[in-house]
């Protein structure tokens, strides 16, 4: 399985902590953040390509916790968990660039599915700026 670095974002304990241990044996870099406050620290220490975050949350919900990665870390690619009461917040996320929400509780095979395909997207879109930026320096007069 390929490597990258995952940051699991979720005020519920056990959920956070499962998940944190299920994906690390898988082989992916995880680490937590209890709220979106800490989950925007970590960002900023960290290189994260991939945030599973919770919606509902208290203080900083998810969504406004999307709002700030976005700003932050534009690459980064976000998947929103969501219940069942909170549908709506999933698709207003996908509207902010959210990558994919998926509806909790999730089992272990589609998440890590879907945290590859949103992984495989941002180094996609990391190849094609480095191409840009090569083709551009290339093009330049010396």
């Amino acid at each position: 399985m390929i490597e990258f670095n995952v940051l699991v974002v979720d005020d519920e304990d056990d959920f956070r902590e499962v998940t944190t241990k299920r994906l690390t044996k898988r082989g992916l870099k995880v680490w937590d953040a209890a709220g979106g406050a800490k989950a925007l620290e970590v960002i900023e220490e960290t290189r994260i390509d991939v945030v599973l975050l919770d919606v509902k949350m208290p203080g900083m919900d998810g969504i406004e916790t999307l709002r700030h990665i976005r700003s932050l870390k534009p690459l980064i690619e976000v998947v929103l968990l969501t219940g069942h009461a909170s549908v709506d917040s999933g698709i207003e996320g996908m509207k902010l660039g959210a990558f994919d929400y998926l509806m909790k509780p999730i089992e272990l095979e589609p998440l890590l599915e879907k945290l590859m395909d949103a992984y495989e997207k941002k180094r996609l879109r990391e190849q094609k700026i480095e191409m840009a930026q090569m083709k551009k320096h290339m093009s330049m007069p010396s």
